[in-house]
């Protein structure tokens, strides 16, 4: 089936989040993800849309999987890619509908508060499948998970890491025993204090880090203590999200 005008039209839409909202459908680039993206249950694959050398390795395992898919040139891949240098292969995938009912208590989780950062998003979830985190909580104003640098950025781990849109108090409404946490300069040294079985870690914005609303449900504030003679001011959000998560999981 040849790439139609229709079709442009219609991924190219796909490149903003106000048509993914309205189609609930996101783009997926790359023989990795893509690749993943088939082989797993929870992200319905739509269609794929590929280049002759990706389907003679690939045929049979989108055939075996009732996936449609049309072959493409590189220059309609171009066309249709998010990327700067498209790789081989792109997909159109369905979101989720979320669950019904989560059980707070039976893990830690990771509470985004506002963070912009694609890059540092993207970090975060593949820090939360390392330290198996099953969930990270993408507040009010953070980045939305289906931005295609956020995507490319979890290297996968969006498939392993469960991605919530919730604000926090509607979290501490459900479950209001459990601790929450928040990363915070002034903090405690987290390698000090004792770690609950479950919680909830919040990770402020870049540059104005935790809002004042959700410092009011916070338990704690902990941090990460710089040694004598240290001249750095701050950490990234994604480097001190692993420290923390490591501090969590020790």
């Amino acid at each position: 089936m040849a790439l139609s005008k229709n079709n442009i039209k219609t991924l190219k839409a796909l490149h903003r989040k106000k048509f993914r909202q309205k189609y609930n459908n996101f783009i997926a680039e790359g023989d990795k993800i893509v690749g993943e993206l088939i082989r797993q249950q929870y992200y319905p694959v739509q269609e794929v849309y590929a280049m002759p050398e990706w389907l003679a390795q690939n045929e049979s395992l989108l055939r075996g999987n009732h996936i449609p898919f049309t072959l493409i040139n590189e220059g309609e891949l171009r066309l249709i890619s998010q990327l700067t240098s498209p790789n081989q292969v792109l997909a159109v995938i369905g979101q989720p509908v979320a669950k019904e009912r989560i059980d707070w208590a039976d893990s830690w989780s990771l509470y985004l508060d506002g963070l912009q950062d694609p890059g540092n998003v993207g970090t975060i979830l593949r820090i939360a499948d390392w330290f198996a985190i099953p969930r990270v909580i993408a507040g009010p104003g953070t980045v939305e998970l289906f931005n295609a640098k956020v995507l490319q950025s979890t290297m996968g781990a969006f498939l392993r890491v469960q991605w919530i849109e919730q604000s926090l108090e509607d979290i501490h409404k459900s479950a209001p025993s459990l601790p929450i946490w928040a990363a915070d300069m002034g903090g405690q040294d987290i390698f000090k204090v004792e770690i609950p079985k479950a919680g909830i870690l919040v990770i402020g914005n870049e540059g104005q880090g935790v809002s004042e609303e959700v410092k009011e449900m916070v338990d704690q504030q902990v941090a990460i203590a710089a040694p004598k003679g240290s001249g750095a001011e701050s950490l990234n959000a994604g480097v001190a999200t692993g420290i923390l998560c490591a501090a969590l999981r020790r």
